[in-house]
């Protein structure tokens, strides 16, 4: 096979209907839009309007509150650190750092700091600097033998 010979699937793509163009196409004239009123018009998007009452939307009460100072961490379980270990991007011996997530591959960037869950099971000895850990990850780490450094607050709880 050559890549001039590459070719999709017989009905994998379809043609669009031309609307529009004479009532033999069967959908000429108005083009399906039905006749006159404001939605057969171009430039029209009615989203939640009801004909003139309030919308549903508008109707019921706001909820809730959006803390817009909130941190938004990178989550890794440890199944995730020993994967990275076993395939030698991460290396065991040196102290685990936010950086070095990205420079594995096990992340593609660090947003507010890395918290590490307690998923799956840790073999390595591995030195974490991290922003936060789970009671149970840092459990973990400390029975393999490793040690964390919580970079942020006290450890939170699960």
């Amino acid at each position: 096979m050559k890549l001039d010979e590459i070719r999709d699937n017989p009905g994998a793509r379809k043609k669009r209907m031309r609307v529009g163009r004479g009532i033999g196409s069967g959908k000429g004239k108005t083009a399906g839009r039905g006749v006159k009123g404001q939605k057969a018009r171009t430039g029209v998007a009615i989203k939640g309007f009801e004909g003139g009452q309030m919308p549903l939307h508008r109707r019921l009460p706001k909820r809730g509150f959006h803390n817009i100072f909130r941190l938004d961490y990178n989550e890794v379980s440890l199944a995730k650190i020993q994967a990275a270990v076993d395939a030698g991007r991460l290396d065991a011996g040196q102290p685990v750092t936010e950086a070095a997530f990205v420079t594995a591959g096990v992340l593609r960037r660090v947003k507010d700091g890395v918290r590490v869950l307690g998923n799956g099971e840790l073999s390595a000895k591995v030195t974490l600097e991290v922003a936060y850990a789970t009671k149970s990850a840092v459990a973990a780490v400390e029975k393999a033998g490793g040690s964390v450094t919580v970079l942020a607050a006290a450890v939170e709880a699960e």
